[in-house]
């Protein structure tokens, strides 16, 4: 028997990852009730406290992707509340979301990244701040919203990071391109689930790449030397420990095999992963022989405060 009965899917709220959330949320709230908890769904608005404290739940299945359902102050509200939560705490969201914080805690865990700078997107969109091949992207963004590759022998980067519409961050971070392939694994509780592969015929694994029908191919167990799997297991286990997450995240990899090198390199761990049907975490969970709604239901039931 569950701790708890009455659950509160957060879905939605105002990041720029907003649709991703709804359905993420959408189906999260439909396994929970096919698993027999009375779930709710919630779209967090000018005053969420309020939401909450009237809707007189027992925990929370956060779903929210970005800023603020991703990035600490969701749950900074849920410790104030004292409403139990899922996924992970302020601190470790806080850190996940902030790309560079990521690498610092990676370095200090011996985790391997490239180099990176971070700048303001005024001046990354006006000239080069590193040789191309390099890779811009939100300092605290997810779903690879705002993200540009800038190739060898391109003149300047992307005009769009200075224009007046731009509505993301103002800090970008700047760092190497790292060929290869794509690579993710999720975490779940202590355990890695599985290595998948990332292929997308695009130019890279981009927003529309990862929600769009036909965006991208997942391959499960991807085709890779079993000696890179079990480090990309261990490495996101360590990445998990490292940041202080709970729960279930996924930490994302480039699989460098056009060298001798044959570089494993970690990109950003995401804590709160998503959940639509073309998402990664279901699928490798499904691999080791768990339902979505199984997943769900241990999602829910691991949710506590002090996280």
């Amino acid at each position: 028997m569950t701790r708890f009965n009455r659950v509160a899917v957060l879905l939605g709220g105002c990041s720029a990852e907003r649709e991703v959330s709804l359905s993420s949320g959408a189906g999260c709230a439909k396994a929970l009730r096919d698993e027999g908890f009375d779930a709710i769904e919630i779209d967090p608005g000018e005053n969420p406290a309020t939401q909450l404290l009237e809707a007189k739940v027992d925990c929370v299945f956060n779903a929210l992707h970005g800023r603020f359902g991703e990035d600490g102050c969701i749950q900074g509200l849920l410790e104030w509340l004292r409403i139990p939560y899922t996924h992970s705490g302020v601190l470790a969201s806080s850190l996940a979301m902030h790309k560079e914080r990521t690498k610092d805690v990676y370095r200090a865990a011996g985790i391997p990244v490239v180099k990176s700078i971070v700048a303001n997107r005024h001046d990354a969109g006006r000239e080069h701040l590193m040789e191309p091949p390099y890779v811009i992207k939100p300092v605290n963004e997810g779903s690879s919203v705002g993200v540009y590759i800038i190739r060898k022998g391109d003149n300047r980067p992307p005009s769009e990071l200075t224009r007046p519409e731009w509505n993301l961050s103002d800090a970008v971070m700047v760092e190497e391109y790292v060929p290869g392939r794509e690579l993710t694994v999720a975490v779940m509780g202590d355990r890695a689930l599985g290595v998948t592969e990332i292929t997308t015929t695009l130019e890279f694994y981009d927003y529309e790449a990862k929600y769009a029908a036909g965006g991208s191919r997942h391959i499960l167990p991807a085709q890779i030397p079993d000696s890179v799997a079990k480090e990309a297991m261990r490495l996101s286990v360590l990445a998990h420990e490292a940041l202080g997450c709970r729960g279930v995240t996924r930490t994302d990899f480039r699989y460098d095999d056009t060298s001798v090198a044959n570089r494993l390199i970690a990109l950003e761990t995401n804590t709160q992963p998503g959940m639509t049907p073309t998402s990664l975490v279901p699928e490798q969970a499904a691999h080791t022989g768990m339902s979505y709604a199984k997943l769900c239901r241990w999602i829910a039931e691991d949710a506590s405060c002090d996280r």
